[in-house]
């Protein structure tokens, strides 16, 4: 038997929209890296970019669980000297860019390099519910429908 490598001319790329309000975040990142490496197909090759197009609406509606939305802190440095920064992320998500708060997250639940700078390319994320893809027809994934936990109870 032998190992499959996909080739270029092997990958199809489809295009997915994400509604993210009410979800959580983590849940909603691991959903969207595994599908942007594209681990979820039977032909995924780690050193290909056989991942989907991901189209993410509603990320300012995004939920945190627990008091993460007060408490947690994302931490950034200017290069001078003492120039460490922090934003809380309910002031992220409150403020002018909403959707950094998931692209960190989907950022950091993949691996680093080349690939991966390739491969979140193909993300796309808006912070209302229009988006300028429809032209691509994406197939909407409900992850809220997927798994009751998905989605933020209280």
């Amino acid at each position: 038997m032998k190992t499959f490598t996909a080739t270029p001319s092997n990958i199809e790329k489809e295009w997915i929209v994400i509604d993210a309000a009410d979800i959580v975040l983590g849940r909603l990142a691991a959903v969207v890296a595994a599908r942007l490496r594209g681990k979820h197909k039977t032909t995924f090759t780690p050193h290909m970019d056989c991942g989907d197009n991901i189209v993410i609406i509603n990320a300012e509606k995004v939920k945190l669980t627990g008091k993460k939305r007060t408490d947690k802190t994302y931490y950034w440095h200017t290069g001078h000297p003492g120039g460490i920064k922090e934003r809380s992320a309910d002031k992220i998500l409150d403020g002018k860019f909403p959707e950094r708060v998931i692209e960190m997250a989907v950022r950091r639940m993949m691996p680093g390099g080349p690939l991966t700078r390739k491969q979140l390319k193909n993300l796309r994320i808006y912070a209302g519910d229009k988006h300028e893809q429809e032209a691509q027809q994406p197939r909407v994934l409900d992850l809220a429908e997927a798994n009751p936990k998905n989605t933020r109870s209280a």
